[in-house]
């Protein structure tokens, strides 16, 4: 129990540790819940319960049929990610109050603005693309080759393809 207390403790986890427990959270939700780990629809079901009082959303048949606003499986699953993060940083003495991680003030400087429109549009992209594919990174990446579908892999090779050339554009800057 000790070991264990030590490995929860610290700052950053094993991927292989960290990728395996993923894989028991993934099996057990299907298998209690009958649901499958993704997130991105959260988003669009917490809009739409915003967007209830509105006449137009109410009668959209996307809102209606396809994602229904509400507190879904999802929403609370995004909750539990983000309380989960929360309660790692403190329980490992990591939790901080950064506006701006030290990689980005490196590359690109101090100022905020630039930080918060990069992160806003790319969030924009991000979900506009999550929409287009029926899915996001978590539903297809993790969910998908839990199932062994061939598109989930082939996501994956793409994620790592696109994350690495990306990241060399962003970060052209440092030497």
């Amino acid at each position: 129990m000790t070991w264990l207390i030590t490995q929860i403790k610290k700052p950053a986890w094993s991927p292989y540790a960290a990728g395996a427990l993923l894989g028991v959270v993934s099996i057990l939700a299907l298998w209690t819940q009958d649901q499958l780990l993704g997130a991105s629809g959260a988003f669009e079901n917490v809009a739409g319960l915003a967007g209830a009082v509105s006449s137009t959303i109410g009668e959209s048949i996307y809102f209606r049929f396809v994602m229904p606003p509400g507190i879904t499986w999802q929403v609370v699953l995004l909750l539990g990610v983000f309380l989960g993060a929360l309660a790692s940083s403190r329980v490992s003495g990591s939790f901080t109050w950064r506006h701006v991680p030290p990689g980005w003030e490196r590359v690109w400087g101090t100022g905020r603005w630039k930080r918060w429109l990069i992160v806003f549009l790319g969030g924009i992209i991000l979900e506009y693309g999550a929409g287009i594919a029926g899915g996001c990174t978590s539903g297809l990446a993790i969910s998908g080759s839990l199932q062994l579908a061939p598109a989930g892999f082939v996501f994956i090779a793409g994620l790592f393809a696109s994350g690495i050339a990306t990241s060399m554009v962003l970060h052209r800057r440092e030497k």
